[in-house]
């Protein structure tokens, strides 16, 4: 099982890199236009994200021990999604042997800041930063 799901988290990543590539070279960013941010559709669509971000993030805030592990975490997936989902996944899943239990990536908690989580909070920043830049 952990094999699967390194290699599920692996096309997460691949796939969301490429489609969210695709989509910066055919518009910038924060060049939506209005009455596509206002459809309600669109409006459910973010709700929906955003809050399975935060469902997530919960979690997060139960694996990982140290404050700053958990803020820099919380910056990543709110800023980069299922991007930083994903690596946070793959960072666990690697952690552990592959032949290992599913259950010991979902409960054993950690102690220690490692630079993923502040390396993607800063990621994040500046993408929306050079985002914002670019608009």
């Amino acid at each position: 099982m952990i094999v699967f799901l390194r290699f599920l988290f692996l096309v997460v990543i691949a796939s969301m890199l490429w489609v969210t590539s695709w989509a910066s070279l055919r518009c910038p960013l924060f060049s939506v236009p209005p009455e596509v941010i206002a459809h309600p559709w669109f409006v459910a669509t973010m709700f929906d994200a955003y809050w399975g971000f935060i469902t997530f993030f919960v979690w997060v805030c139960y694996k990982e021990t140290s404050g700053l592990a958990r803020l820099a975490w919380f910056v990543a997936i709110m800023l980069l999604g299922n991007l930083a989902m994903a690596s946070y996944w793959l960072a666990e899943l690697f952690r552990t042997p592959s032949d290992g239990k599913v259950a010991d990536v979902l409960v054993r908690r950690r102690e220690a800041v490692g630079p993923l989580a502040p390396a993607l909070a800063v990621l994040g920043i500046a993408v929306v930063a050079l985002a914002w830049v670019r608009r």
